[in-house]
């Protein structure tokens, strides 16, 4: 029999090279010979080859080089683009909720809003999304329903977001250089243009507006009271879905718009505990099942990077700060970078530091590249602080305080013209270090406009112990002013 399974192997070409231990030549004859009592020996030895190509792939190791490129581009793509779940936890009610309002809209032409609330990362975007995949696969819903997307961070006046509901409506050819006396005009046009053939029926629109807040802050609110006054009335099938984070956002509505919504809510509540997040870090860092190389994959999943203390601690202090995923996610990307060949895999070296990376104090680092003068200027506002109990400060009472401090030097080292001290104080002032009180006039002078310091008393003092070459009299100055 051994010699039947020889004179097979041999005859199908595959004793070559490294393949000359027993073992394995009848594993790989008895595959054969399977192979050869189902479909003949042609079919036998098209089939061993067919096997042994597998083998092959299932048992290549790569280099760490290619590993870590592979590893790098599957949680980057997992990182950056957010994977819709098949079923939402947790949130089947108000999933249901939202999916029966805009299917009445899409499907029976009825006009509806809604508002959903809750805080960051409580998944409002991620509610949305899952609600119009579900509805997009009915074919009628597909064909028919048309989206514009606005976002009070970009479309900051109602100008802006016409011009962008125009575009997302491709309706720029219709509109051409046509003027109209008003935003209603407008709104009306549009929503007119996008009838079928026969002019009886108008195809449904929903409108989602992210950051429905800031659309309140819109001079007279002309966007919100438009959309809802359409939603209202039967001129169009219109969906109105507002997304924000402020519980009081009816508060900033004005009465005529308030009046004109329906005053439907859906509260989402981050109800994420601090194991869940462990959890959902590890899922995050693991590698599938079909990861080419199985051992490098074995290797990398079964590390203890969640089990070290100090990176547990970081990644509590993290969950305290925000619950979000994407703040996770960017903080994962930090750890990814440090990865390469000579280092594959993730340390808590790497965690630890990424975490130091995005609770680093902007503003504290901003402090490093200021000259010796602003930074002067910071150390007598800081003093002013503490004098007046908070109270503001203008440029003129911040340059005395200043001369203050050069009188008790024999030298005039620190001695700088009133323009250059202008320049600094409002280099100060585009860099929001310090920035104006809140109603003082325009129309007063630069030396004696009210401002307030952005700066507390660790930042400035961590800047001074940071900064390069910082002369010792100002830091004795600085020591003296806080104290």
């Amino acid at each position: 029999m051994h010699v039947m399974f020889s004179k097979a192997v041999t005859e199908g070409g595959l004793v070559v090279g490294g393949l000359r231990r027993r073992a394995e030549l009848q594993d790989y004859a008895l595959d054969s010979a399977l192979s050869w009592s189902r479909s003949g020996w042609w079919g036998g030895r098209v089939g061993f080859r067919v096997t042994m190509s597998k083998r092959k792939m299932t048992d290549a190791h790569l280099s760490v080089e290619e590993c870590v490129t592979q590893v790098q581009e599957i949680l980057r793509e997992r990182f950056c683009r957010q994977q819709l779940p098949d079923r939402l936890e947790g949130l089947e009610a108000q999933h249901k909720h939202l999916l029966e309002l805009l299917r009445r809209t899409a499907v029976h032409g009825e006009s509806n809003s809604v508002l959903i609330v809750g805080p960051r990362g409580a998944g409002k975007t991620m509610l949305l999304k899952c609600v119009l995949r579900d509805l997009l696969e009915e074919k009628e819903v597909q064909k028919n329903l048309l989206q514009v997307h606005l976002n009070g961070l970009l479309q900051t006046d109602d100008r802006i977001a016409l011009k962008e509901i125009t575009r997302q409506l491709h309706l720029e050819n219709v509109v051409g250089d046509k003027v109209f006396g008003s935003f209603a005009e407008n709104l009306a046009f549009l929503l007119e243009a996008l009838k079928k053939g026969d002019r009886s029926s108008s195809r449904p629109v929903l409108f989602v507006l992210d950051e429905f807040d800031l659309f309140a802050h819109h001079k007279n609110q002309t966007l919100l009271y438009n959309l809802f006054d359409v939603s209202q009335s039967a001129q169009a099938p219109v969906a109105v879905v507002g997304l924000t984070c402020r519980l009081d956002v009816l508060e900033l509505l004005e009465k005529r718009v308030k009046s004109r919504f329906s005053h439907r809510q859906i509260h989402l509540l981050s109800g994420t505990t601090f194991p869940q997040f462990l959890q959902r870090v590890r899922m995050q860092l693991s590698l599938p099942d079909d990861f080419p190389d199985k051992e490098f994959a074995r290797d990398w999943n079964t590390g203890t990077l969640c089990e070290n203390k100090s990176v547990e601690e970081a990644l509590q202090r993290h969950f305290n700060s925000s619950k979000d995923f994407r703040s996770m996610n960017a903080l994962l990307m930090f750890c990814l970078s440090r990865v390469s060949a000579t280092k594959p895999a993730v340390r808590p070296a790497d965690l630890l530091e990424a975490s130091r990376l995005c609770f680093c104090d902007a503003k504290a680092n901003m402090l490093h590249g200021l000259s010796i003068l602003e930074l002067c200027l910071i150390i007598a506002m800081k003093h002013l602080n503490d004098v007046y109990e908070g109270e503001p400060f203008n440029l003129q009472m911040v340059h005395n305080e200043f001369k203050k401090f050069l009188q008790r030097k024999s030298n005039s080292m620190y001695n700088f013209e009133q323009p250059v001290i202008m320049k600094a104080f409002e280099h100060l002032q585009q860099l929001e270090l310090i920035r104006p009180v809140d109603g003082s006039s325009a129309k007063t002078q630069k030396e004696y406009q009210l401002m307030r310091l952005m700066l507390d008393h660790s930042q400035i003092m961590e800047a001074l112990q940071k900064y390069p070459q910082c002369p010792t009299d100002v830091k004795q100055w600085a020591m003296s002013a806080f104290g």
